[in-house]
């Protein structure tokens, strides 16, 4: 459990880092054309949007609210790996250090999500602001 708090906070560290210095470089929606319709970049956007699909199915066995399950799926498609590792290292945090694999993968929660709704309003203030 150590290992994986510690990545996902890699994870986290990195994707904030990596974003906030290419939104200093330029906006996200100023992507040239060019790359924007290049195959590759396509592919690649692909490939990511359906990998957060599946961290989201994921998601929805665990949260076992609607409100929680939407606002989840909001927050993980405009913010991607932030959100995810924001989600796992929410749940690492649930449990000890000690715990054994399956308590973090198999555990449901109950609730609204707070933390998935402040996480979805953040995402649509970034979106808003680009």
């Amino acid at each position: 459990m150590i290992f994986l708090r510690l990545f996902f906070m890699v994870v986290l560290a990195s994707m904030l880092a990596v974003t906030s210095w290419a939104s200093y470089q330029c906006p996200l929606f100023s992507v040239p054309r060019e790359v924007a319709t290049h195959p590759w970049f396509l592919a690649t956007l692909l490939d990511a949007y359906w990998g957060f699909m599946t961290f989201f199915l994921w998601v929805c066995y665990k949260q076992t609210a609607v409100l929680a399950r939407c606002a989840w799926l909001v927050a993980i498609l405009l913010l991607g790996n932030i959100a995810m590792a924001i989600y796992c290292l929410a749940e690492l945090f649930r449990i000890s250090a000690t715990s054994e694999l399956g308590s973090l993968l198999t555990a449901r929660r109950t609730g609204v999500g707070g933390l998935g709704m402040v996480l979805a309003v953040a995402g649509g203030v970034v979106i808003a602001l680009i």
